[in-house]
């Protein structure tokens, strides 16, 4: 069984409230589960209205597929132009 983690630090140019950074938050997320089938959760900066830390959790058994999934969505998030990515970090697990 094969991990990828990815974790992903964004910032929300369009947010001016806890509100808005969160309805673009929900529709980035809602996007990445529902194209790559892919756990995805808000896991810092919770309070911070323009920062967010996303994490993306891909199980699988071929760790070239998994890593090319981790890029995709990486590359979907930047093509929707509602965050920006400012720094991201990816490890693959073997079990």
């Amino acid at each position: 069984m094969i991990i990828g983690i990815c974790q992903i630090d964004l910032i929300i140019h369009n947010s001016h409230s806890l509100k808005g950074k969160r309805q673009i938050l929900k529709a980035v997320i809602e996007r990445i589960k529902n194209r790559f089938n892919a756990s995805v959760a808000e896991v810092s900066d919770n309070d911070v209205w323009q920062r967010s830390q996303i994490g993306l959790c891909v199980i699988g058994n071929d760790s070239s597929y998994i890593n090319g999934i981790l890029d995709k969505a990486l590359n979907f998030i930047e093509s929707l132009h509602l965050a920006e990515i400012i720094d991201h970090r990816i490890e693959i697990i073997n079990c």
